[in-house]
């Protein structure tokens, strides 16, 4: 009898714990197309996966009427459970207790999981929802975000961190999200930002709104502190699910293999890039073409979309896709695309997936505008972050490969295994008609015709040097190829180099070009 009471007693306590803020917050949260944090867990998480821990925690503050206030779980959950059968930590912040408010206990039960997602070398997931500091709790407040700070850190290349904004973000609290390796924001919902609306019409005089000061379209496509957009919560899951059976749960294993399927049939690669070198297309259809059912997961798809990037499977294995973008800005490298593209080759070497690279570029933005917003610097870190990876890294030039482009793309010269090139590729240090502008001025402005001679120059430029045969020759570039042979080039490519082992110099850590 005993023990039924206790059990009793323990059932009682959980229900209670399970209500979190109680009904009335329940119902404010629900309103706002939110879901409570339990549920969240529950969603993203297999079927009964869910372990919780720490439900009963509770904070110890004194001050300013503090010690009369009960916070179910200190309005954070945390847990482990399996997202298609593999392991995942996780932990989401209860909006409706004290706003999700961050104190002492908050986040020591928050830190609590991050180590154990990184002993046991899980993937991490944490969902936020929280108005910021607990004022309350003073200092104690912003020691508990300092601590979750250093664990992003040291976690950082060792396990994949996930951060899932759902709801306000706000001051010191969007710095974990900011080193984590990527953020999910839903519309409408996600709000992300250093200081609020109140402050900045206060201390300068201006009204803005809390969407358009940080909402998820402005995280998404202005700043590109996000990398996936939803419109609800639900494709907001799908998302983070695919994610997960894409990569691998740390950085000494590889992505689980799947079955192998053939690209869809509508992506006839052959006639994907026009006949006219002027005329756009969407490389996306090049990377579809090429993928195991022409399945390509997007990251960042609305920022900087003059590069792509994201995740496909070619024979069954995960690569990661980098790839300039001829629909907008003729893809060049611009200060965003450079952070974009660079990023993203940091992540899949640190967690051993291959880089594929699609190269269509005339070169780096020019004008006094990226000038000085530092495009020196940030396209150094694309330089950086290619020298740097050791994952195979497979480069396929389809059409322009123009000067500093050419080089930063993956090419032979920063240590690219295999570089294949279509008949339609264009190495050279400029574009056709800059460069006989240059080499036959002479000829040209003393020519009967100077717009006879000009393209006469520019197709002998054509011939002698815009094209793949030179640098064949060379050797910078192992084999000229149709395009209906790249994925069979790809597949073997990365067969061949599945087991490659490079040794880099011994040192602390480089510097990159932050």
């Amino acid at each position: 009898m005993a023990l039924e009471k206790k059990i009793r007693e323990l059932k009682e306590k959980r229900e209670k714990m399970l209500l979190g803020g109680g009904e009335e917050a329940i119902g404010k949260q629900k309103a706002m197309g939110k879901n409570t944090a339990r549920e969240r867990i529950m969603a993203i998480l297999d079927d009964g996966s869910f372990s919780e821990y720490d439900m009963f925690v509770t904070h110890d503050a004194r001050d300013f009427g503090m010690e009369k206030k009960h916070l179910p779980s200190d309005g954070v959950v945390i847990g482990t459970g399996t997202i298609n059968g593999s392991p995942v930590a996780i932990f989401a912040q209860d909006f409706t207790v004290a706003g999700g408010s961050l104190g002492l206990m908050h986040s020591r039960k928050i830190t609590k999981i991050m180590d154990h997602a990184l002993k046991m070398r899980i993937p991490l997931i944490g969902i936020n929802d929280s108005g910021g500091a607990r004022i309350q709790e003073g200092v104690n407040s912003l020691a508990g975000y300092g601590e979750i700070f250093f664990r992003n850190t040291i976690s950082s290349g060792v396990i994949p961190q996930i951060s899932v904004i759902l709801g306000p973000c706000a001051g010191g609290a969007v710095y974990s999200p900011a080193l984590t390796d990527f953020v999910f924001v839903v519309e409408n919902i996600s709000k992300m930002f250093i200081t609020g609306p109140e402050v900045i019409k206060t201390v300068l005089g201006e009204e803005i709104s809390m969407e358009d000061l940080g909402g998820a379209r402005v995280h998404c496509e202005v700043t590109g502190n996000a990398h996936f957009f939803a419109t609800n919560e639900e494709e907001c899951f799908r998302q983070i699910k695919k994610l997960i059976s894409l990569i691998p749960r740390n950085n000494s294993l590889k992505a689980e293999p799947v079955e192998v399927k053939l690209p869809d049939p509508l992506y006839d690669i052959e006639k994907i890039v026009p006949g006219d070198p002027t005329l756009p297309y969407d490389v996306k259809d090049i990377i579809r073409a090429v993928t195991d059912g022409s399945d390509f997961f997007e990251i960042q798809e609305l920022w900087a979309k003059n590069m792509v990037i994201g995740f496909g499977r070619i024979g069954g294995n995960t690569v990661g896709f980098v790839a300039n973008q001829p629909l907008e800005m003729a893809g060049v490298l611009d200060v965003d695309s450079s952070d974009k593209a660079a990023r993203f080759i940091r992540y899949c070497d640190a967690f051993n997936i291959p880089i594929v690279t699609l190269v269509d570029l005339p070169g780096y933005l020019p004008g006094i505008d990226q000038e000085h917003a530092g495009v020196i610097r940030h396209g150094a870190k694309v330089l950086y972050a290619y020298s740097e990876a050791t994952v195979p890294k497979i480069t396929v030039i389809i059409r322009k490969a123009y000067g500093g482009g050419y080089i930063a793309m993956s090419s032979r010269h920063l240590r690219a295994d295999f570089v294949f090139a279509w008949p339609t590729a264009e190495i050279a240090v400029m574009g056709p008609e800059g460069a006989a502008n240059i080499i036959f001025r002479k000829e040209i402005t003393s020519a009967e015709n100077p717009d006879e001679m000009r393209r006469q120059k520019v197709e002998e430029y054509k011939e002698k040097f815009a094209n793949p045969y030179v640098a064949a020759s060379r050797g910078y570039v192992d084999s000229v190829i149709e395009p209906s042979e790249t994925r069979k080039l790809l597949l073997h490519a990365l067969e061949v180099s599945a087991d490659k082992d490079v040794q880099m110099p011994s040192k602390k850590h480089g510097l990159p070009p932050f």
